[in-house]
């Protein structure tokens, strides 16, 4: 979209509403599309990717003006209101190299969505919506979070830099119902059984808390939309824009007006609007499976138009790209997620990747067995799919590393383990996962700890071992992707190796090394008289018979070839 119709267009919208665009719903051009010159050197490879998490509302205040609405005041459980975070500290954060320096290449932040008004009690003391997972209104953001001109900015931004931006989404429930917030009508919404996790059934067809109103995702049949919605849409000025859009979507697709369709809608205007690329899915297994990958054939028809529209814009040639959170999932388990009664292939649903929640029990295993058990099974089991890791998250009770006892070990195994890597914000700085006072997950989710950074000698010394492995695996594709080989047992040293046509990227790393002079075997790998440097000191070695020496204070060095 031409900046002057966007600038007009958010204009003359309310606060957090999406703008009526001329892009939404045309024909997509099937002519290729040269995509953008790629400046970087390295491609970009989801595979490989060093993805950042946080928490929209915990991560930076860039603009307090909007710390509170819709007069969430009451007060809550310690850690359970709005603390102020929003867009436009993520994108001041992007625009100072923050992200840059640590390696990162996409950034995945919670729901910005509009979420319920009132707040609830889940037995944890009274909570308002601050995570972004109690949609009430997805066709808009909550200006807790931000304005949409603030997001399109937050996205705009970050391309800017080379960062692509995963979008988190939630289809399979609405928000608590609350005073201030009624459920929704009663043929979108279940309201029991709640589940049992028995079986896919008992998984899949019933509310995952009390009080969480469930979407009938399973649903072919036709339903009419909210009075509620209605009226807010009214109100706000918009509801004949929506009502025409919904009507052109629903004619184009052949869908029928069913929940999960509406919501798919909803939810791939903002690729189709701002060039989103790639969704983070949120409680996919508690929706019946086939919705995903309509999902996913939305959003890329939706990407596919956006780039139409903005080829200048345009990074590269890379598809849409969704990543699941299918709950206790492990890379062990292969291509199959057995509900006990059933089993079914999410990656066959649309999805490239999901998240694994079995690296933070790896993660106390040496270093060889994680990282040769993570290489055979994706180049086999999963050859052509991959794994999102991750050693702490915003709802995981048993992290690796609550106590931050281990935070370069941490960052050895997360940011050296093959698959694509999520850095949930406050492993690069330790931030406390121990809040006293707080109850359930919240002691997960406190604000990130910027002050430390600025006074902690400690901390500082922490953020730059993550800074260097964090880049060393940006720059070299064969961290996330390549295929592992040990090149020596003690001192323990390693190889990475990644082709793909003409592209060839090899790197070795040791690890635990001892600290000053030091010889590291490569033998087999770089030839004698081949110039190394090691990124990790920045100093340069030849190698001699096989070997490399170096003399540097540190236990670790991350080499490659000097070109």
């Amino acid at each position: 979209m031409p900046r002057p119709l966007l600038a007009f267009l958010l204009a003359i919208l309310f606060i957090g509403c999406k703008p009526n665009t001329e892009t939404r719903e045309t024909a997509v051009d099937e002519t290729p599309q040269k995509p953008a010159a790629v400046t970087d050197s390295v491609p970009f490879l989801w595979d490989a990717a060093n993805v950042y998490f946080l928490l929209t509302d915990r991560f930076r205040n860039g603009n307090p003006q909007n710390d509170v609405n819709y007069d969430r005041t009451n007060p809550t459980g310690p850690l359970r209101g709005f603390l102020g975070g929003d867009m436009a500290g993520i994108t001041e954060k992007i625009r100072d190299g923050y992200f840059t320096d640590l390696g990162v290449n996409a950034i995945w932040f919670t729901p910005v969505v509009e979420q319920i008004h009132g707040d609830t009690d889940e037995g944890t003391g009274n909570t308002y919506a601050y995570h972004g997972y109690w949609a009430r209104d997805w066709t808009a953001l909550d200006p807790n979070f931000g304005t949409y001109e603030e997001l399109a900015e937050l996205v705009e931004t970050a391309h800017q830099h080379g960062i692509r931006v995963l979008m988190d989404v939630v289809v399979n429930h609405t928000g608590p119902v609350t005073p201030s917030d009624p459920a929704w009508p009663e043929d979108w919404v279940r309201l029991d059984p709640t589940c049992s996790f028995e079986s896919y059934e008992t998984t899949t067809a019933c509310t995952l808390v009390d009080n969480l109103p469930d979407v009938y995702t399973e649903s072919d049949k036709p339903v009419e939309l909210p009075d509620a919605l209605l009226a807010k849409w009214k109100s706000e000025g918009r509801l004949s824009t929506e009502l025409d859009e919904l009507q052109t979507f629903f004619q184009r697709t052949g869908y029928p007006r069913a929940p999960r369709f509406y919501i798919i809608k909803w939810l791939t205007d903002y690729v189709n609007d701002l060039g989103i690329d790639g969704f983070r899915v949120d409680t996919v297994k508690h929706a019946d499976e086939k919705a995903w990958a309509e999902l996913y054939e939305q959003a890329s028809y939706a990407f596919e138009i956006w780039k139409k529209h903005n080829p200048d814009k345009v990074l590269d040639d890379t598809p849409f790209y969704m990543v699941g959170e299918v709950y206790n999932y492990g890379v062990s388990g292969g291509r199959a997620f057995d509900f006990g009664d059933r089993s079914v292939d999410y990656f066959d649903y649309g999805f490239h990747s999901l998240i694994n929640f079995e690296l933070k029990t790896d993660a106390q295993k040496p270093y060889e067995e994680i990282f040769r058990k993570y290489s055979q099974i994706l180049n086999r089991e999963l050859k052509g799919k991959s794994v999102l890791n991750y050693l702490t998250s915003h709802d995981d009770g048993a992290p690796f590393d609550k106590d931050r006892e281990q935070p370069f070990r941490s960052a050895n195994v997360l940011l050296l383990t093959p698959g694509a890597s999520q850095i949930y914000y406050g492993d690069e700085t330790a931030r406390d996962l121990t809040i006293e006072g707080t109850v359930g997950d919240a002691t997960l989710r406190s604000f990130m700890n910027w002050e430390e950074l600025d006074s902690l000698e400690q901390t500082q010394k922490i953020l730059q071992h993550w800074q260097k492995l964090g880049k060393f695996r940006r720059d070299h594709l064969a961290v996330g992707a390549g295929k592992h080989k040990r090149l020596s047992k003690t001192p323990y040293v390693f190889s990475r190796t990644y082709t793909d046509g003409d592209f060839r990227d090899k790197v070795v790393v040791g690890l635990d090394l001892p600290v000053g002079k030091k010889q590291l075997n490569v033998k087999g790998f770089f030839g004698d008289g081949t110039t190394l440097k090691d990124t990790y000191s920045g100093t340069e070695a030849v190698v001699k018979n096989g070997l490399v020496e170096l003399d540097t204070p540190h236990d670790t060095a991350l080499l490659e070839a000097v070109q």
